[in-house]
């Protein structure tokens, strides 16, 4: 064999190679990428619903306020918190139980709290605060 040809093959070996692990690079690069901009769309994601719940957990708190204010307070009201809006709505189930039903709303996140009550004079007794679907 001439020792041109074995120039030009070892020529056309490095260009293959080069082209290979130039397309692998890219392929790992794009992936990397995309799995960052994943993570940060899941990150944002989880933020606002934590936010959510902080506005639902706030009205409440503004719900059980106003029973504290005013025993026999029974009706909705809503604040603009931040980013963000919450209502809550007080129901009177019966002599001194109440239940506050709150939702904290973030762009499209939502979440909902449920808090039940047993006893408001002399003092509010909260039985049960769950997040509820």
């Amino acid at each position: 064999m001439r020792k041109d040809t074995l120039n030009l093959k070892n020529g056309y070996i490095t260009l293959i190679s080069v082209l290979v692990i130039s397309a692998i690079s890219i392929s790992v690069t794009i992936s990397l990428l995309l799995l960052g901009l994943g993570s940060s769309r899941t990150s944002f994601a989880v933020q606002q619903s934590d936010q959510a719940k902080g506005l639902a957990d706030a009205c409440a708190e503004e719900g059980l306020e106003q029973i504290r204010s005013d025993v026999n307070f029974v009706g909705n009201g809503n604040l603009i918190l931040g980013n963000g809006t919450c209502t809550y709505n007080v129901v009177n189930n019966g002599g001194q139980n109440r239940t506050i039903d709150a939702t904290g709303t973030v762009d499209s996140v939502i979440r909902k709290v449920s808090v039940i009550i047993n006893d408001i004079n002399p003092l509010i007794v909260v039985v049960s605060w769950q997040e509820v679907p």
